[in-house]
């Protein structure tokens, strides 16, 4: 029978790290090769260990367990994980999992750097119907490492990579679109940067503009003062009506600002299913 939360270190101190590197690569192949949820449980609770930096041999938690399911998208085993731990299946993993001390629970970003919607999608549901508040906002907003990542959060990454499903899904259920980077910027600014940068997925890019502008009532990023110094260029990018309201030269239109009561008063499960005319703005007045 599976271990219970709690136990996952009171076994096998007399593991070799050479044994835990085994068990852990056929644990991780396990999961990459999709077995059923029912035999890596199995595994995850008899027979799996990975070895700590302090020299200890632990059990896989079913937080370590859902990052590998995230990476090869095991969608039926994250399932089974956020069902029966709930949000401890989102907790802070063993240190050996983290890129540095200070890094912080990386499930969020995990699931947009592989783009992974559906358990993205299962983890929002779990956090809105098991976490509270506090619980919920610490794990949408918090920054990653500030050394690999840069501090950046979910939605950080969902705009650098731009994964529009990512970005709507994140805000959608209450990511904050103001919280900023070790660098000082916002998503906004991360989704700049990289319109910019590259002609590549222009579309896509805009899509997630749109989103953006949705959640955020007061357009407050750092690049503003970029943007009306090159209006020609930025014009040329976004489009001239985006260019405006970003620029602050008039006030986003009438049907973005019906757009935002709407999007406060259906359910979050329910904004991906929206009809085309109730979607979201991607600033789709600019010809392509």
């Amino acid at each position: 029978m599976p271990l219970e939360m709690g136990m996952y270190e009171r076994r096998a101190d007399y593991k070799s790290e050479k044994q835990c590197q085994r068990s852990s690569l056929a644990f991780y192949q396990a999961v990459r090769d999709l077995l059923p949820v029912w035999l890596l449980e199995d595994v995850r609770a008899t027979e799996a260990f990975h070895w700590e930096y302090d020299g200890r041999a632990c059990a896989f938690s079913p937080s370590e367990a859902l990052l590998y399911a995230l990476v090869h998208d095991h969608q039926q085993y994250a399932r089974h994980l956020l069902q029966r731990f709930s949000v401890h299946a989102l907790d802070m993993p063993s240190a050996s999992f983290l890129c540095c001390a200070h890094s912080a629970s990386p499930h969020m970003s995990v699931a947009v750097r592989y783009n992974r919607k559906t358990i993205l999608k299962l983890m929002m549901d779990t956090l809105k119907d098991f976490a509270d508040e506090d619980e919920k906002k610490l794990l949408l907003n918090h920054r990653g490492c500030a050394h690999a990542e840069g501090g950046k959060t979910a939605l950080h990454l969902a705009c650098d990579l731009a994964r529009p499903e990512c970005v709507l899904l994140l805000l959608g259920h209450g990511a904050c679109p103001y919280v900023t980077d070790r660098a000082g910027d916002t998503p906004l600014d991360c989704l700049l940067q990289q319109i910019s940068q590259s002609d590549m997925d222009m579309r896509t890019k805009r899509v997630c503009l749109g989103y953006l502008v949705l959640f955020m009532p007061a357009l407050r990023f750092r690049m503003r003062t970029e943007l009306r110094e090159n209006a020609a260029l930025w014009s040329r990018l976004v489009g001239d009506q985006a260019f405006q309201w970003l620029s602050g030269q008039c006030p986003t239109s009438l049907f973005v600002q019906c757009m935002r009561k709407v999007t406060r008063s259906v359910p979050n499960e329910q904004l991906e299913t929206l009809p085309d005319f109730l979607r979201p703005p991607d600033f789709r007045l600019h010809q392509f």
